[in-house]
This record gives C-alpha cells, sequence and structure tokens, in this order.
C-alpha cells in the first residue's frame, strides 16, 4: 500500500497549540498534531517526515470524543476527532513561530 505527496499532506490537519503542547515540545520535543480520524501511525509519521523534513523518533495517537453541547433549547454532539504526538529525534525540531 502505497500513498501519494497529496494523500500525505492532506493527513496532517493542523498544529494544536496549547500550554500543554507547549510544555511537551520544550521538555521532550513532542509536537502535537490534528490528525485526519483514519489515519494510522505510520501515515502520521510519514506525513510529518514529509511535511516538516525532520525525523520522527514515535507517534502516539489518541481519539478525542466529541463534547454534548447545547444550542439554545436543542442539544447537539460536536465531532469526535483524533490526535496525534509525534516524538522526534535528537537534533531535529519544528519551529511554527516562522511564517
Amino acid at each position: 500500500m502505497s500513498i501519494n505527496k497529496y494523500q500525505l499532506a492532506g493527513i496532517v490537519q493542523a498544529p494544536l497549540i496549547s500550554e500543554k503542547s507547549t510544555i511537551a515540545a520544550e521538555k521532550n520535543k513532542q509536537f502535537v498534531f490534528k490528525v485526519q480520524k483514519q489515519a494510522t501511525k505510520k501515515q502520521v509519521k510519514g506525513a510529518v517526515e514529509f511535511m516538516f523534513n525532520v525525523e520522527v523518533a514515535s507517534v502516539r495517537v489518541l481519539n478525542v470524543k466529541g463534547k454534548q453541547k447545547r444550542f439554545g433549547r436543542s442539544v447537539g454532539q460536536r465531532s469526535d476527532w483524533k490526535k496525534a504526538y509525534v516524538k522526534l529525534k535528537s537534533g531535529h525540531d519544528i519551529d511554527f513561530s516562522a511564517a
């Protein structure tokens, strides 16, 4: 099963910048991304290596359940989504501040 570059680029949807992810980046060289719901660890690894030109040491993924929210009188549900923690090999870094 080979995957082309366009499909790889679509796997990682956005970096997640929060207090928790910033601490993980500073301490452990871990970066957090929102990824496609059906993405596998190997696909996330390949996508991050392709997009940011870095070497990935490990990937951990987790499914985030959508919250119940009220919209007036009706109750709705936000969509479920997937988050990936990507740990880089030593000597590699991703800089999101350079725009």
